[in-house]
């Protein structure tokens, strides 16, 4: 009996899988049956696994969201001055460019956040504190460096990040006018008017 069974994909290549059709196809294709098909499971396999598309959307990103965690801890740990770090953690933030998967799914996430029950925006903010302690690290390290200016680490890195979110979100729709150099250059100014000790 069991030489007839066919194992369950793991967790992550399930994960995986979903995160490669939001890219190729966008996230209106990503249906639990269109990725049953993908990794050969039955959508009601999937649906034991995940519960619900919210589950697995939110999973999905928590997955992608890991693998971004380790490349901003690479990029925040090498050596020479805060500011290129700096320059690196904003270069991770923005989107690439419309349809961006990773930003296409944060949206939708948030999106069905409205309704969502309190683990699962726990689990959200726990996703967005990483992002806001690592960049509150950075800063109080420029600073104590002589590279920033004395700001309140905390405050600022919380108005940049929503400076971040808001072009991200430009980006990531496509709206016009509004692309990724655009946003960067708009960053490097405000860094350079509010933070940069040299400005």
């Amino acid at each position: 009996m069991a030489g007839g069974r066919r194992q369950a994909p793991p967790r992550e290549d399930v994960l995986a899988a979903a995160m490669e059709m939001i890219a190729e196809r966008g996230l209106e294709k990503l249906t639990m049956a269109a990725l049953g098909r993908e990794v050969g499971m039955s959508s009601g396999h999937l649906l034991y696994y995940f519960h619900s598309k919210d589950e697995l959307l939110l999973q999905t990103l928590e997955w992608s969201e890991g693998r971004l965690g380790a490349a901003r801890g690479r990029l925040l740990a090498r050596p020479g001055p805060a500011r290129e770090r700096l320059d690196a953690y904003v270069d991770l933030y923005v989107p690439e460019g419309h349809r961006d998967p990773h930003w296409t799914l944060w949206l939708e996430v948030w999106n069905r956040s409205q309704n969502a029950a309190d683990d699962a925006r726990d689990r959200q903010a726990a996703i967005e504190g990483a992002w806001h302690r690592d960049l509150v690290a950075l800063l109080a390290e420029g600073i104590s460096r002589g590279e920033f200016r004395p700001v309140d680490p905390d405050r600022y890195a919380a108005r940049l990040r929503a400076l971040l979110d808001g072009f991200s979100i430009h980006v990531a729709i496509g709206l016009r006018g509004m692309d990724r150099d655009q946003v960067l250059g708009h960053v490097r100014e405000f860094l350079a008017s509010g933070l940069l000790a040299d400005a």
